[in-house]
């Protein structure tokens, strides 16, 4: 990117939106271009809930658009972009009142699977069933008795954002996109009015150079305000940040086949099963402090634990908590004060000539928000582009995915690992696995579990360092796997051996190993004072006490 070609198309932002973008450009056969700051999905895009949904909450709001639209990619997920990736989940409605609600809650889910179905792409999914009070409890026995008068079961679905959003970023450049993390935009090229490409920064070597493009897409998320500022233009809407925080609690400490939807007096609290885990979230808060490092209070732990207690048998406590995670919605700003009402719709605009700026949106829709910013930019240029072609362009892995998953035993009788080991990779590499396999079959060492994890190989650390961009010891920990939020010690047990695991392919030494692991175990620890602080302020300040690395510059 630096060679002073310009490109077509230059995507600001890693994240789920960028990486979508970036992959929608390349597909349309325009050279482009991606830089992100920091790591991919290292935002907004590693810290979700982690559905794929259709918002049953939007039909509530009347806003059909928005929920015909986001199951229609949820069913383009399940079953062709990512099938390896993004995985059916029940969930469970408790009904409060007799009669009335379950024909008021029973239709909105009807609704619900009929606007799947009706898109064509609803196949897969079971619909939903009407329980009795009794049927509710034999699926969910940690719930009170008192807490509901029956259920409602539907489905929706589920994914690791975090590796969702880098696959994305590796489809990309397997079509030719150039891709590159931990380089910084410090800056805009302009020629008069408009904008001809960015200045940017190589964080990892202290490089700094030019990128030219024909047209420049913003998809920075919450920092979308920021960026603008940077060009002098701050656009006609206002991204403004929501705080929600997740908690992650051991599989046994909540008795139930099913995930979880409870209302609650601002929105709804899901609980989700999440492998050995379940997922407890999230709240919607205001949040105007540091966007890279959004910090949990121990007010908005207690406000999780105190809404989902009200409905268990046995109550959670501190100690069940084993990970604590935080992120930011980045909401279009409306008339209403409170976050949890601000609009989920996405915008698309030519914020100057030769930029464009796509905001606000939700998980689900980022093939459709990418979409719309390379239709918007494509307009702009020379020649007519064509046409957007994501909607069948499977992700790395997907294509052989389902003919892997029949072969798993015998996978697992070849490589000598145990088939719910294969199972695991499959679910996290698709068709890849070969490539992960390689590596254990040059070196039978690396079969073996990573040191403090359960599910994790050492393979896999050593894959996210030759295969998937992984250029530190949190990106492995706490993206290519979720390691931090998994484990008790949220990874620092891990730190060690990973790192030195990384090491040959990086090419670090004993040093850069130490250095490596403090400034995890600091990120660990302050994340964990954070979470003690009683408002935003404080625990901003604790969190922000450790510093982000880099290479030595």
């Amino acid at each position: 990117m630096a060679d002073g070609r310009e490109l077509d198309i230059l995507v600001i932002g890693g994240g789920v939106v960028g990486t979508g973008s970036a992959l929608d450009a390349a597909t349309r056969g325009l050279t482009t271009g991606l830089l992100e700051a920091r790591d991919f999905a290292s935002g907004t895009s590693s810290r979700s809930s982690k559905l794929i949904h259709g918002g049953l909450r939007y039909l509530e709001m009347l806003d059909f658009r928005l929920v015909h639209e986001a199951l229609q990619e949820r069913g383009l997920l399940l079953q062709r972009l990512a099938p390896h990736l993004v995985k059916p989940v029940p969930f469970l409605y408790p009904l409060q009142h007799r009669w009335w609600e379950r024909f008021y809650a029973g239709s909105g889910v009807a609704l619900y699977d009929a606007m799947a179905l009706s898109s064509g792409l609803g196949a897969g999914l079971p619909i939903h069933k009407h329980l009795t009070r009794r049927g509710a409890m034999r699926l969910a026995p940690s719930l009170k008795k008192s807490a509901l008068v029956g259920a409602l079961q539907y489905y929706d679905a589920q994914v690791d954002d975090a590796r969702h959003t880098m696959e994305l970023a590796r489809t990309a450049a397997s079509y030719g996109a150039h891709v590159a993390n931990r380089v910084k935009v410090t800056g805009f090229l302009r020629q008069g009015e408009r904008v001809t490409g960015v200045q940017a920064k190589d964080l990892e070597s202290g490089r700094e150079f030019e990128v030219r493009a024909k047209q420049v897409v913003n998809a920075t998320g919450v920092w979308t305000d920021d960026t603008q500022a940077m060009v002098g233009e701050r656009g006609q809407y206002h991204v403004r940040a929501s705080k929600g925080i997740h908690l992650v609690v051991p599989k046994d400490r909540i008795q139930s086949s099913s995930g979880m939807i409870l209302r609650t007096e601002k929105s709804v609290l899901f609980i989700i099963p999440w492998g050995r885990h379940w997922l407890i979230g999230t709240t919607d808060t205001d949040w105007s402090l540091d966007k890279a490092h959004p910090a949990a209070t121990s007010k908005d732990i207690d406000y999780l634990l105190d809404h989902v207690n009200a409905v268990l048998v046995t109550p959670l406590t501190r100690e069940d908590v084993e990970g604590v995670y935080a992120g930011l919605r980045p909401l279009l700003a409306g008339e209403s004060e409170s976050t949890s009402k601000l609009s989920r719709e996405h915008v698309v605009a030519h914020a100057a000539p030769g930029l464009v700026v796509v905001a606000g949106g939700k998980y689900t829709t980022y093939r459709v928000m990418a979409k719309d910013a390379v239709d918007a930019a494509a307009n702009a240029l020379d020649g007519r582009v064509p046409k957007s072609v994501t909607k069948n362009t499977p992700l790395v892995g997907a294509d052989g995915y389902h003919a892997m998953w029949n072969q798993r035993h015998l996978i697992a009788r070849r490589s000598g690992l145990h088939v719910a080991r294969i199972e695991h990779l499959l679910n996290r590499y698709g068709a890849l696995i070969d490539e992960v396999l390689a590596l254990v079959e040059k070196d039978p060492s690396l079969g073996e579990q990573l040191p403090g994890t359960q599910d994790y190989l050492k393979a896999e650390v050593v894959y996210g360092a030759t295969n998937e961009g992984a250029r530190h010891l949190d990106d492995v920990l706490a993206r290519r796997t979720r390691i931090s939020i998994e484990a008790w010690d949220r990874g620092v047990e891990a730190a060690d051996a990973a790192a030195r695991l990384m090491a040959p392919v990086l090419g670090w030494d004993e040093a850069t190993i130490e250095r490596e692991v403090s400034f995890y175990q600091q990120r660990v620890r302050s994340e964990r004072d954070s979470q003690e602080q009683p408002d935003d302020e404080s625990a901003d300040k604790v969190r922000l006490g450790a510093p982000d690395i880099v290479s030595p510059v």
